[in-house]
């Protein structure tokens, strides 16, 4: 069985992965960690034998040591707000205690300065050039790490049932300015499939055909 853990495991994207993850793959054990476990309650339900839950606050060191010891891949759905990226180095840590190599963090767009026009001003405004900068330490934290990461650099999203995205890589310029929940699981999807896909990238996703959009598209 390849292990998983999700953490932030009530967030919309990594609710879609847990789902889809439990109906398509039969060899895919997941642990969900988060605040107040009764609501995921309906995922467990799905398969109690392979969903495994933690109730814990994902600062708390102790908890997470323990919860990432024994796992594959784990998959950090929260993007790290913290002003000294505490969420992030504390997986960091706790991945190397554990031995664990593979995680797989969400982030947000415009960290490279990659998204263009009128739409990456009015990105810059809403997300702050402070936020844009503990997000950038992020994923560049992850790099130094020496670990095997992908980071997902989210655009604005949207609940359309679509999956349709194109990715951009590091130093190109960021395609489009949207894309559906439904997208961004299907990256984390193919990664807990195939490891070795997108290794140590920090990639942009998005709906191609938003590109030029001034604003999200809903």
């Amino acid at each position: 069985m390849k292990k998983v853990l999700i953490l932030g495991a009530n967030g919309q994207i990594a609710r879609i992965v847990e789902k889809r993850l439990l109906n398509e793959y039969d060899d895919v054990d997941l642990t969900l960690y988060l605040r107040n476990s009764s609501r995921v309650k309906d995922i467990v339900d799905l398969d109690t034998e392979r969903v495994h839950v933690i109730d814990a606050d994902i600062h708390d060191q102790e908890a997470l040591n323990a919860a990432i010891s024994g796992q594959d891949i784990v998959f950090i759905s929260n993007v790290d707000h913290d002003s000294d990226n505490a969420l992030t180095q504390g997986v960091i840590d706790a991945m190397k205690k554990a031995g664990v190599s593979r995680v797989i963090a969400a982030n947000v767009l415009g960290i490279y300065d990659e998204v263009p026009g009128e739409f990456g001003r009015w990105n810059t405004q809403m997300l702050t050039r402070d936020g844009l900068k503990r997000a950038l330490r992020s994923d560049q934290i992850l790099e130094e790490s020496g670990l095997d990461y992908t980071t997902l650099r989210l655009p604005w999203l949207n609940d359309r049932d679509e999956i349709d995205y194109v990715i951009t890589h590091k130093g190109e310029e960021y395609v489009g300015v949207s894309g559906s929940r439904q997208s961004m699981a299907d990256v984390v999807v193919k990664i807990v499939s195939n490891p070795d896909y997108l290794s140590r990238e920090s990639i942009g996703i998005a709906n191609s055909s938003t590109q030029g959009s001034d604003r999200p598209v809903y």
